[in-house]
């Protein structure tokens, strides 16, 4: 007979061997009538790009919260690096979340500073060494195509190039996976196209990146996996897959 140890063991190692996220049957209901989220079983395997896709009120934006642990499920569990969010203490959520990249379609940016300071920001809550931050930053910004741009204060810049700032500081952390939720909402096409390939490129570094977006042209374009969700279940998952009509 297994002892409690060995069970819980082999139990880590199922979770482990699922993905690098895994929901595992998630219901997540509010007050107000029908389930956001109805029975969602999921697999996202580390270094995965995947696209989840679906009109509004399918559950795509639940589904970004209770991976941040803004929220959590009514039934079910989620997992997120083999962590049981459900059982995060409540002090523990920063940390988990320094784990996580995120870039919304608003920016979300400290307007009151420049682009250097708006990157910065993000070392200095996780007390990075001030010597560290000033050869993080400038290696980001590179990266993202902003090097010329740290003096700048955002009100000053296109969309595009504050969507490159949040990416920025979604990244400096090297998390381990990057949530996009509509990053190119408030962009032009050009602009929506470079974001999109910087995403690529990231992912071909290793970050795990899960996109949430209306897109069609773009999912469609990429071949990534899709994942399209209706009235909180998934009702397709295709590698390579299409953003239909249908869908």
């Amino acid at each position: 007979m297994m002892s409690r140890a060995e069970k819980k063991k082999k139990r880590e190692k199922m979770i482990e061997e699922q993905g690098l996220i895994y929901l595992d049957k998630v219901s997540k209901s509010y007050s107000t009538g029908a389930p956001a989220l109805n029975g969602v079983t999921l697999h996202i395997k580390q270094g995965e790009f995947v696209f989840i896709v679906g009109d509004s009120g399918s559950g795509k934006s639940t589904l970004i919260k209770l991976l941040l642990r803004e929220l959590t499920a009514t039934q079910g569990a989620v997992y997120v690096m083999g962590q049981n969010l459900a059982k995060l203490r409540h002090g523990k959520i920063p940390k988990y979340r320094r784990n996580l990249g995120v870039v919304f379609q608003d920016f979300r940016l400290l307007n009151d500073r420049n682009v250097y300071d708006n990157v910065a920001f993000a070392q200095r809550i996780v007390e990075v060494r001030p010597r560290e931050i000033r050869k993080n930053v400038p290696n980001i910004l590179k990266t993202v195509g902003l090097a010329g741009k740290y003096k700048a204060k955002t009100k000053q810049l296109s969309g595009g190039e504050q969507q490159r700032v949040a990416l920025a500081r979604a990244l400096i952390n090297k998390p381990a996976i990057l949530l996009a939720d509509e990053p190119t909402g408030n962009l032009d096409p050009k602009n929506s196209w470079e974001i999109m390939q910087l995403l690529e490129e990231i992912n071909e570094a290793g970050t795990t990146v899960v996109v949430v977006t209306h897109n069609r042209e773009i999912v469609n374009a990429m071949h990534k996996r899709v994942i399209a969700m209706r009235k909180g279940v998934i009702i397709s998952d295709e590698e390579e897959g299409e953003y239909t009509d249908e869908d």
